[in-house]
């Protein structure tokens, strides 16, 4: 990989990005394909990913993170990513999905109790938005959380929460006006350990099976208010507020699965023979690789690009939606297209489990839908080109 002209990375970034590739070569690719094929989640190369920092990248270091800026966290979340995807999204949800919001909106004591632990890796972070019923629309959310006194009480179940079997600490938003819909939402702070809250189902997903996803379940789960994030009220704006991060990271995870097929594909094609010629040659081959190229490197633009406008975002304040929005959508499309083209090019050795170019393929379509589909990703765009609501 080359850097693109109009990022000229600094040798700082160079060396974030050399050390992710070295350590993802080294530790994660030897055991890429047990975790995959077991779905155990890799609590040791977790717990050495926080050791090296790359758990709270943009945390302050005082708050347990690496200090570093957004472009970082990109580079090494695609280095990450490009061995394999599931330890690639459990560091984005971590970083963003987690980190960012508390960073964001949670007070100095909550910052010391529930970022110090989970920025620095020694715990693990969720976010739990989406319920069996409403994903994109959160305004339908039927979980419930009443005050009592200092505290909330909590019920109701949660879906699709990565990191929810092993999370020590989770973003929660639930209801707590419903007459107000969206504008009744309220986020809370929960350890993973407080009673009412249980794990439910995990989920059996199709890719990235290292890491854990599964239902919670809040049964009059006693919450203090004081774990309460934000005002009562202002959940959605904070749930909004935290995926435009998440998309950014699922952008850079999309990124780096793209480049890992393509990668596969242009050795393979290279080296494989077929009619006395390498298949290379040919230009039913030669034209996918160049259409995958292209597409990648038009991604890695959109993902670093919505790198600096959430940089920028620190000092102005500007709304980063519409890069975010764009880079994951792109993205995640280009992480689909180049892994399915890379099992064509591989042929049936690209739809055996000898190869991990059928893990790529598998672990790519999900980046077409969490942290809101492409369809949403399209609705948001065009909503914000046309100055829709």
């Amino acid at each position: 990989m080359s850097d693109i002209a109009l990022f000229s990375l600094s040798d700082e970034h160079r060396l974030i990005r050399d050390t992710a590739r070295e350590f993802a070569q080294k530790e994660i690719a030897p055991i890429a394909a047990q975790f995959d094929e077991s779905g155990e989640f890799p609590y040791q190369t977790i717990r050495k990913m926080g050791e090296m920092g790359f758990m709270g990248i943009e945390v302050p270091e005082e708050y347990g993170g690496a200090g570093l800026d957004t472009l970082s966290y990109v580079l090494a979340l695609e280095e990450i990513s490009k061995v394999d995807a599931a330890h690639g999204v459990i560091m984005s949800v971590n970083n963003s999905l987690y980190c960012y919001g508390i960073l964001q909106f949670g007070t100095d004591e909550q910052k010391k109790n529930f970022l110090i632990p989970v920025a620095s890796g020694k715990a693990i972070g969720a976010y739990s938005l989406t319920e069996p019923s409403s994903g994109s629309d959160a305004s339908n959310m039927r979980s419930r959380a009443r005050r009592d006194g200092d505290y909330y009480v909590l019920n109701g179940v949660k879906s699709w929460v990565t990191s929810g079997p092993v999370a020590d600490y989770i973003v929660v938003f639930m209801m707590t006006d419903p007459e107000k819909k969206a504008k009744g939402i309220t986020a809370f702070l929960v350890e993973g350990n407080t009673p009412g809250l249980r794990r439910g189902k995990k989920e059996p997903k199709l890719g990235i099976r290292a890491s854990a996803t599964s239902e919670l379940i809040f049964e009059d789960c006693r919450v203090p208010v004081a774990n309460r994030l934000g005002e009562e009220g202002e959940g959605f704006k904070i749930a909004m507020s935290v995926l435009d991060v998440g998309r950014i990271g699922i952008g850079a995870q999309a990124l780096g699965i793209a480049e890992a097929a393509y990668e596969f594909s242009v050795n393979y094609a290279r080296q494989r023979e077929a009619f006395g010629h390498k298949i290379g040659e040919f230009q039913g081959i030669s034209f996918k690789i160049a259409d995958m190229k292209t597409r990648i490197e038009a991604s890695r633009l959109l993902v670093y690009n919505a790198a600096m406008a959430k940089e920028r975002s620190k000092t102005t304040g500007e709304r980063f939606t519409l890069q975010a929005s764009m880079a994951k959508l792109f993205a995640s499309e280009t992480a689909m297209f180049c892994a399915h083209a890379a099992v064509q090019i591989h042929g049936g050795m690209g739809y055996s489990r000898e190869m991990p170019v059928e893990r790529f393929f598998r672990d790519a379509k999900i980046t077409e839908i969490y942290e809101g589909t492409s369809e949403i990703q399209r609705l948001v765009i065009s909503r914000m080109e046309l100055g829709l609501r």
